[in-house]
């Protein structure tokens, strides 16, 4: 997912492997997993500092506190989704790895995807997790509907990579088997995402060929946009291919929803850190490298059966 910009790359197509695998009952995942803004999960428990390899280099106040705190909308199953409270899924594992290296706990928080940007710069959570593209436009700050620059950016350490997927009613009744076929249709989603970036430069497209404009919904959580296309009331939801994936598999014991088409826009999952703090955004590529090298990573990408999104590096900022 991106908030306020998206990717405006040429297509790029990968494939992510399923999520058959998934334990998690066949139940739309509204209730319980939307905006609980401000409210705290504890997503694992992690080494002392003393014994942590690379506690060292965290910046001191983080390091006396013990805690990061993580911006994140926890509501994107399997990505990040609450179960029993807490905070479960692939960014809470992946977070702590990292945390086991540092030192220090992972603490999610929860708020709106559209506002985690500016909770970050307000200082409300040290970094950003939350299924979140590494864009050169959220890079740079700037607004991707505009093109003008509408803040200081920040800085990314990538550590997934997905695209987007067209998910439709199970049977796929109205034939969608692309984008182009989304034209003067409803289409729900989650805004300030990649999937709401898709689907505006596709129905610019649509005009351009002289067919309707896509008849686009937007809600502050996917669950929400699941939900009207659930109900029939849209045609599709645009969402990332885990996501995706894991939806068509487990909601209304896999009767519900499915997944057409290929990817689109494939693209780097980053965390998310203020463009100041330097030190921390360091910390954690070293974090993420070194579990990227024990195997830890491979770990945590095959209990949740995504590995064709592995990244071989740690890299900063390396999205386009």
């Amino acid at each position: 997912m991106t908030a306020s910009s998206t990717r405006r790359t040429t297509a790029t197509r990968s494939r992510i492997a399923a999520v058959g695998a998934l334990a998690v009952a066949g139940t739309l995942l509204v209730a319980g997993c939307g905006d609980q803004t401000d409210k705290k999960s504890d997503s694992s428990s992690s080494a002392g500092t003393s014994s942590a390899p690379l506690a060292a280099k965290l910046p001191k106040d983080i390091k006396d506190a013990g805690v990061i705190k993580v911006g994140s909308d926890i509501a994107y199953p399997p990505v990040e989704y609450m179960e029993g409270g807490k905070a479960v899924g692939i960014d809470p594992d992946i977070a702590d790895a990292l945390g086991k290296q540092l030192g220090v706990k992972f603490e999610f928080q929860n708020g709106k995807f559209a506002q985690l940007i500016v909770g970050l710069q307000a200082k409300r959570f040290n970094v950003v997790m939350s299924a979140m593209n590494d864009t050169k436009d959220r890079q740079n700050g700037i607004d991707s509907d505009t093109g003008k620059k509408v803040g200081n950016g920040i800085d990314f350490v990538d550590y997934f990579t997905a695209g987007t997927s067209i998910l439709v009613q199970k049977g796929n009744p109205k034939g969608i088997k692309s984008l182009d076929d989304l034209c003067g249709k409803v289409v729900a989603l989650q805004q300030g995402t990649t999937s709401e970036g898709i689907a505006k430069a596709q129905s610019t497209k649509c005009t351009k060929d002289g067919k309707p404009a896509i008849k686009l919904q937007t809600f502050d959580t996917d669950p929400e946009a699941l939900l009207r296309l659930k109900q029939g009331a849209s045609v599709a939801d645009l969402n990332d291919f885990p996501v995706a994936a894991y939806n068509a598999k487990t909601s209304g014991g896999g009767n519900d929803f499915e997944v057409v088409g290929e990817q689109i826009e494939a693209g780097p999952y980053g965390i998310g850190v203020s463009k100041e703090s330097t030190q921390l955004r360091d910390a954690l590529q070293a974090a993420m490298a070194a579990i990227i090298k024990d195997g830890e990573y491979q770990k945590i990408l095959e209990k949740w059966n995504v590995t064709d999104g592995a990244v071989t590096e740690a890299k900063i900022n390396g999205g386009s």
